[in-house]
């Protein structure tokens, strides 16, 4: 069964970078007027308008929307049904193997999502979820990193072991960097620096955080920089960690309390208590 809320504050929303390509697309001047509305919707934490502008008649666009309504999930702990129709369109929709890993590694997600946050203990189809994508989806191919990351994902928080965890971040690093895919490196960065911190290596992990939250300010991913800032704040000494756990609760306020998770490492102490 899923460990306590509790014990897995700063964790949480780093399960949701997209398989699809649409975690590399929209963020820069000249990409396709299409994915930019999308991603600035995503990026303010607007899943379901974002997916509303997606034809989920083509296997691409109803990945994607599969694809965001799953983060949605993993961010609002809302959403649960419309992301399991929006995900067997997908599968329903996928003919070639990168198709249908692709849907494989979004099955996973939500699984893996749903046992994080004790709506239901899913941990066996998300491991079997990602071991069919793993099977069809090449080494070396652009979504293989984002596997990477989520079997990472899966050895840090449901199997609980850190070093197999940190193998497969470091493999979707490697992958992210081959591929010129940013917001996935704000994702490797973080959860590597969160590694290091577990194991009292500051330095490294001020520098993991550092870069992911320099990427996700470059990008304009605001729904990931509050996450981003509490991070950091972890791995510094006072009064900057005030300072970054200050900034995130007014991004965290801006937004609407989401990502929902996230209100719990913000608290005070006394009133964790």
């Amino acid at each position: 069964m899923p460990p306590p809320l509790n014990k897995l504050d700063g964790v949480l929303g780093e399960g949701n970078v997209a398989y699809t390509a649409m975690s590399g697309s929209g963020t820069t001047s000249g990409d396709d007027p299409l994915q930019t509305a999308v991603w600035r919707l995503r990026s303010r934490a607007c899943w379901a308008d974002a997916a509303a502008l997606l034809d989920a008649a083509t296997a691409d666009a109803s990945l994607q929307r599969a694809a965001l309504l799953v983060e949605r999930c993993l961010y609002t702990e809302q959403g649960w049904a419309e992301a399991e129709d929006a995900l067997r369109t997908a599968e329903a929709l996928a003919q070639s193997d990168d198709e249908r890993g692709a849907a494989a590694c979004e099955r996973g997600q939500l699984a893996y999502a749903a046992t994080l946050l004790g709506v239901r203990d899913r941990a066996d189809e998300a491991r079997a979820a990602l071991g069919r994508a793993a099977a069809l989806i090449p080494p070396g191919a652009s979504g293989r990193a984002v596997l990477d990351f989520r079997r990472g994902l899966l050895a840090e928080n449901l199997t609980r072991s850190p070093q197999a965890a940190r193998a497969a971040y470091r493999r979707a690093h490697a992958g992210a960097t081959a591929h010129a895919d940013p917001l996935l490196l704000s994702f490797t960065w973080r959860h590597l620096a969160g590694l290091a911190l577990r194991e009292g290596e500051l330095a490294e992990a001020r520098h993991g955080f550092s870069e992911s939250l320099r990427i996700r300010e470059e990008l304009g991913y605001l729904v990931g920089t509050a996450p981003a800032l509490a991070s950091l704040a972890d791995a510094e000494s006072e009064p900057e960690a005030s300072r970054l756990r200050a900034e995130a609760g007014r991004l965290f306020r801006l937004l609407g309390g989401v990502p929902t998770w996230l209100a719990r490492q913000l608290a005070p102490p006394a009133a964790s208590a």
